[in-house]
């Protein structure tokens, strides 16, 4: 079903692209990911230590009508060596824009995001995770979406109509960063007879007071997150994913003090299992011109606190995040991050490093690594625990 819709979507953009003419710019990225395992994987199925992966991700813009009308299409593809479910194909953005003095009408495809907080996204609920792409869950599915902005001296008022649900995405069986035993997307059941047709709606409000960056939200509709079922396939066990219906209620806050920053995350939920509530809250604080340098030092710090405990789905039930966040501030735009996560319940740690740098006006270098350490095998991330890996990603901009 969602191949046939993605097939839609591609034909309407460029029938929508011919009528606005040729005067929009195309930009974007082509890129190549290496990525290195120094471990063997638990899954023998798994017997590689590198993966190559192209990335292809064009950009169109066309504005008119002096700005006050946009469209934007941004699709994405991917191929990957080894992972047939990392192969794909996806819609980013695909979105016609209205703008009014006091109001803005977004029609299409969208990627939106809420939440402040470094280590763990709590409180962005609009898009599904990409997951085969990252497991930071930062990389997002284009939403079909209906987002009516209202805008007023006293705040913008986001109202969000979702008429189709998109599926989280999973690694496959050769795809390593993935759960033992594996998740079976296509076996996936949903609360809502209607199923991916379930019309979601959201609403969020958000404005500055003063020091303080506010947004408070409500959404109802299928959960972005499935719990997992067990299940066998072919005599197999797998998970099978479960969609409920939810109501969430969350409030984000960023507040601004001279070269501080105190962040705060918090959501109630209800409609999945148990109703629990969820926080992450932290500070980070930047040290600027170190060393009669050029160079920014951001320290940080988080505490991620989930009511579930032991019973939570996600790592970050009980977990200390600390970090450091370098800018270079040179001409190569050159960056790094560094963060340490620790779950105080059992000891398991996760270590990342994330860093960038531009290779002339059109070349950009990305490393990654991610290393777990002393995972508890009850502990979620511990299906991935000899998964640790080294990525490098150049791209070309365009």
């Amino acid at each position: 079903m969602e191949r046939y819709l993605t097939y839609a979507v591609i034909l309407f953009a460029i029938s929508l692209m011919s009528q606005v003419g040729i005067a929009g710019e195309w930009s974007g990225q082509v890129g190549l990911e290496f990525r290195y395992f120094p471990q063997d994987a638990i899954d023998p199925r798994q017997d590689y230590s590198t993966n190559l992966s192209p990335v292809f991700e064009p950009e169109y813009y066309h504005e008119w009508d002096n700005g006050r009308q946009l469209f934007a299409f941004v699709p994405f593809f991917r191929f990957d060596q080894h992972d047939a479910n990392r192969t794909h194909f996806d819609v980013r953005e695909l979105t016609y824009v209205k703008a009014a003095d006091t109001w803005e009408l977004r029609l299409g495809v969208r990627k939106v995001f809420w939440g402040v907080i470094e280590f763990n996204h709590l409180v962005d609920i609009i898009n599904q995770t990409d997951l085969v792409e990252n497991i930071d869950t930062e990389d997002k599915l284009g939403q079909p979406m209906i987002n009516l902005a209202l805008i007023r001296d006293w705040g913008t008022v986001d109202l969000f109509i979702m008429p189709y649900f998109r599926e989280r995405t999973f690694p496959g069986r050769h795809g390593r960063l993935r759960t033992r035993p594996p998740v079976a997307d296509d076996l996936a059941r949903f609360e809502s007879g209607a199923e991916e047709k379930h019309v979601d709606l959201a609403a969020r409000y958000s404005h500055f007071f003063g020091d303080f960056d506010v947004g408070i939200a409500h959404f109802y509709g299928t959960s972005r997150d499935p719990r997992f079922i067990p299940a066998l396939k072919v005599d197999k066990p797998v998970l099978t994913p479960f969609y409920d219906l939810i109501n969430q209620t969350s409030l984000d806050i960023q507040v601004t003090r001279g070269n501080m920053l105190w962040k705060l995350e918090a959501l109630h939920r209800s409609g999945q299992g148990k109703t629990w509530n969820a926080a992450a809250g932290g500070f980070e604080y930047t040290f600027t011109g170190i060393l009669e340098t050029a160079i920014d030092l951001g320290l940080l710090a988080e505490y991620h606190y989930d009511d579930r405990d032991q019973s939570a789905s996600t790592i970050f039930n009980n977990d200390i995040g600390l970090g450091a966040r370098l800018a270079f501030n040179d001409v190569q735009s050159t960056t790094a991050l560094i963060g340490l996560l620790v779950d105080r319940d059992n000891g398991g740690k996760f270590f990342n490093i994330e860093a960038s740098r531009r290779i002339g006006t059109s070349w950009l270098l990305e490393l990654q690594g991610r290393f777990l350490f002393d995972q508890a095998s009850t502990d979620p991330a511990f299906s991935i625990h000899r998964d640790d890996y080294i990525e490098l990603f150049l791209t070309y901009n365009f």
